[in-house]
């Protein structure tokens, strides 16, 4: 697979819904990699300005971006991005192992190589983007990786329940997506996950998706305790 990827989700077609992808594409990223803030309000005039959008396609974009878990709106104060207590991360994270490490049970072993290659090319975008130091593309082929990992698991349901409980978490993991060790550290599980595939090991693929998902949980929480401190 070419380096340049597609990751971005390519199902909208019509101009709207292009536009639309595109706003809720942009909030999204920019509230993983911090260039907006928790508590940030989002107010729609700036963003029918930034954007060059109708008022209902930002409306229709916040509600998906709710729909998502990383914005919230408050009724006659408008939307702002979301921010998370400690319980509700570990509540969430809880969610997230027990639905990753179910999923990492149910993968075919051996797998299939063409499923093997997919992989490798997706993590081949994500190394290089480690490499340069693109966060954005870093973030994107990161989902990428999981999305297709997950979606390995014959259960259609299950693989969307975990891709919807990630996007909630999008909003937590800023910090440690602003650590390039970070990004190193994840790049290094995904080729020991895909050497565990290759071996059909699934002890040990299955400790590698709970483990994975420990460090921006502990980060965001450390850096919440100092926040508040």
């Amino acid at each position: 697979m070419a380096d340049s990827l597609q990751l971005e989700d390519q199902s909208a077609s019509a101009p709207g819904q292009e536009i639309l992808s595109h706003v809720v594409n942009s909030l999204e990223e920019d509230i993983v990699l911090g260039r907006l803030h928790q508590r940030e309000r989002l107010i729609e005039e700036d963003l029918m300005g930034r954007f060059g959008a109708k008022r209902h396609v930002i409306r229709q974009a916040l509600v998906e971006l709710e729909r998502m878990g990383i914005v919230e709106r408050i009724p006659n104060r408008g939307s702002s991005v979301r921010a998370y207590s400690a319980e509700i991360v570990l509540q969430l994270y809880d969610v997230r192992s027990v639905l990753e490490t179910h999923a990492a049970k149910l993968i075919p072993l051996p797998l299939p190589k063409a499923d093997l290659d997919r992989l490798k090319s997706i993590q081949h975008v994500h190394d290089k983007a480690v490499a340069d130091v693109d966060f954005r593309m870093v973030f994107r082929s990161n989902i990428e990786f999981h999305r297709t990992l997950f979606g390995l698991c014959s259960n259609p349901f299950l693989a969307k329940s975990i891709e919807e409980y990630e996007h909630r978490t999008h909003g937590i993991r800023f910090y440690a997506l602003a650590d390039p060790g970070e990004h190193k550290r994840a790049r290094d599980e995904h080729h020991q996950m895909i050497k565990a595939l290759e071996e059909g090991d699934r002890e040990r693929l299955v400790e590698l998706c709970r483990r994975h998902l420990l460090p921006a949980k502990s980060i965001y929480i450390q850096a919440a305790k100092k926040h508040l401190a």
